[in-house]
């Protein structure tokens, strides 16, 4: 139990850029979690690829799961990792991935998924939700993930 707070605190510490007082708003409507998919979507057809967007709200609860035909069978449960992460721990999965190619594996000791294509969704300054991209490459899933976070303001 001591581990988990410690390990909570210390992401905590971190910062996420978001309002630290009250980070999360509102859930984000199933209209934006399309217009969210439809983003990527068109992002990931103008470079070829073929992936799966999840979007879910702030208690990582899925809004909707978007799989585009190609995509891998690993790729919506990629995507909704990806997704959870983001909105758990108030940042990009690439903060992860960063910090584990810099050698610092406590960044992953808790669970997070430590690949790039996880993206907050804000309002107003607030976590609404999250979007997480899955079936290219985890720079082309950041790509996507980006575009897609970008519908929702």
């Amino acid at each position: 139990m001591i581990r988990k707070v410690l390990i909570i605190a210390g992401l905590l510490a971190l910062g996420s850029g978001a309002n630290a007082a009250e980070p999360y708003g509102r859930n984000v409507t199933l209209k934006e979690a399309k217009a969210v998919a439809a983003a990527a979507e068109a992002e990931a057809l103008k470079t070829g690829v073929a992936v799966t967007i999840t979007v879910v709200e702030p208690n990582g609860a899925p809004v909707l799961v978007w799989k585009m035909d190609g995509a891998s069978y690993s790729a919506p449960e990629v995507s909704r990792r990806k997704a959870e992460t983001a909105t758990a721990y108030r940042r990009p999965t690439k903060a992860f991935q960063d910090a584990v190619k810099g050698g610092n594996l406590n960044a992953i000791s808790n669970g997070a998924l430590a690949i790039e294509g996880g993206e907050l969704l804000l309002v107003e300054g607030r976590i609404v939700g999250a979007v997480g991209v899955a079936g290219a490459t985890p720079e082309q899933d950041g790509v996507l993930a980006r575009a897609g976070a970008a519908a929702v303001k």
